[in-house]
């Protein structure tokens, strides 16, 4: 079976051209999309809408980075153990306990501006790590960008707390 990149012939790598995965998927698409189907016989239509929904999969897997980045680790045979494996350098485990505590401190003060300036500094982390995990990807060093995504695992989700801590105070 073919893995996502070779579904839209591109490169098995972290860095993308967004515009050729776009333009393959579009093709992809244009080639299974069910209203080309509509004549067809019963199985036709239902493996054409497997492939439909397989190519959606694939390409919302590829444009999303960290989703990428994820997808390349499990394809090389690394497995994130997501949740059995929570072991994070002392740095990052500091870092998140500050980060959580300026949360907590921004949330009990009703303080958008804390809130604002702790969402930038979520996004710039995550930005610089997917940026250090996509070329450690393409170098090949796949139990290193393991660590990494895992990371990036962690700031997803602490950012959904900083997001619905916006919602609080804009209700």
């Amino acid at each position: 079976m073919q893995n996502h990149f070779e579904l839209f012939q591109l490169p098995t790598r972290f860095a993308l051209d967004g515009g050729a995965l776009d333009a393959a998927y579009r093709e992809v698409q244009g080639r299974v999309h069910p209203d080309r189907f509509v004549n067809a016989t019963d199985a036709e239509k239902r493996v054409a809408m497997q492939w439909a929904t397989r190519a959606n999969e694939a390409y919302q897997t590829l444009r999303n980075a960290q989703k990428r980045a994820r997808y390349l680790c499990e394809l090389n045979g690394i497995d994130l153990q997501t949740e059995s494996n929570t072991a994070m350098p002392m740095a990052f485990l500091m870092q998140q306990m500050e980060w959580r505590e300026e949360l907590g401190d921004a949330r009990a003060g009703k303080d958008l501006a804390a809130l604002e300036a702790l969402d930038a500094q979520l996004k710039a982390e995550r930005g610089t790590r997917l940026e250090v995990v996509g070329v450690q990807l393409d170098a090949g060093d796949f139990e290193q960008a393991a660590q990494g995504v895992r990371a990036l695992m962690f700031l997803e989700k602490f950012g959904e707390e900083v997001r619905f801590a916006f919602e609080v105070l804009d209700a």
